[in-house]
C-alpha cells in the first residue's frame, strides 16, 4: 500500500480519525510475506511473517486495521500455519484477535456504518475480493458503508463474487487467464453502466485498472477508502 496507493492509506487514517479513533503507524514494518508464502517459498514467507509478528506484537494498540483483506487473510490465516511449530505461536494468537480489514472494523467493531460528509457522485459496482469474502468473510459491510455516501448508488454486477483473475503470482504464470478473467469482470462492471468498480484490496483494483486503461474502457476503479475520504 504505501509503495504503490499511499494515498489510500492515508485515507484509510483519514476515515479512522473522522470516526473517533487514534491512529498509530509503525515505520518498521514490512510485507506480511504473503506473495513467498503463496509461490511456495515456505521459510522466506516464514521470516518475514516473524519480523510482521515482532513490529505489531509490541504495539500497544487495541487493534491493528489494513485497507487490505488480502494482507488480513494471509495474517488472520495463513499465519496459523506458519506458526503452528513455532515458539512464537503464542505470541501470534494474542496479534490475530486484534488484526482487521478496515470495513469489517468499522461495522463489526466500531457499529459504523456511515461516514459524516462522505459524498461521490455517480453508480458504481462493487466487486467483492477473493480475500475479502472468502477469507474474511466480508460481504455486507461495504455495502452498508458505500450506501450511506451522498450521491452514490450500487448497481450490482452479474457474477460479483467471481475472481477478477490477480491471484498474485498467478498473473505472472497464467497471463493469458488472469487477462482472460480481468476482461469478463471488466465487462460485467461496464454492462451495469457504472462509472466505479468499488472494492477491499487494492491488489484486485490494480489488475482491473491495468486492464482498463490499455483498452481504453470508460470506467474508473476506487478503494473503498478513497470512496469514503471524498466529499470532506
Amino acid at each position: 500500500m504505501d509503495q504503490l496507493y499511499p494515498e489510500t492509506g492515508m485515507n484509510m487514517v483519514k476515515v479512522l480519525e473522522k470516526v473517533g479513533c487514534e491512529v498509530h503507524y509503525n515505520p518498521n514494518q514490512t510485507c506480511c510475506g504473503q506473495p513467498a508464502f503463496n509461490a511456495g517459498f515456505f521459510d522466506e514467507a516464514r521470516e518475514v511473517a516473524g519480523k510482521f509478528l515482532d513490529d505489531f506484537s509490541n504495539e500497544t494498540s487495541q487493534y491493528i486495521v489494513a485497507p487490505s483483506a488480502s494482507c488480513v487473510g494471509m495474517v488472520r490465516n495463513a499465519y496459523q500455519d506458519i506458526f503452528v511449530k513455532s515458539s512464537s505461536l503464542v505470541k501470534y494468537r494474542s496479534m490475530q484477535k486484534k488484526v482487521y480489514e478496515l470495513t469489517e472494523f468499522l461495522t463489526d467493531v466500531l457499529g459504523v456504518t456511515d461516514i459524516p460528509g462522505a459524498a461521490l457522485h455517480g453508480r458504481y459496482t462493487y466487486h467483492d475480493s477473493c480475500s475479502g469474502l472468502r477469507e474474511c468473510g466480508i460481504k455486507e459491510g461495504p455495502r452498508a458503508l458505500l450506501g450511506n455516501v451522498e450521491g452514490l448508488e450500487l448497481v450490482e454486477m452479474e457474477d460479483n463474487e467471481t475472481c477478477c483473475g490477480f491471484g498474485g503470482t498467478f498473473a505472472v504464470k497464467f497471463e493469458a487467464i488472469s487477462t482472460a478473467m480481468a476482461e469478463q469482470k471488466v465487462e460485467n462492471a461496464l454492462a451495469t453502466g457504472a462509472d466505479f468498480i468499488v472494492s477491499t484490496d487494492t491488489s484486485c483494483l490494480m489488475h482491473l485498472e491495468a486492464y482498463i486503461q490499455k483498452q481504453k474502457k470508460p470506467i474508473k476503479t476506487m478503494h473503498i477508502a478513497d470512496v469514503l475520504a471524498s466529499g470532506w
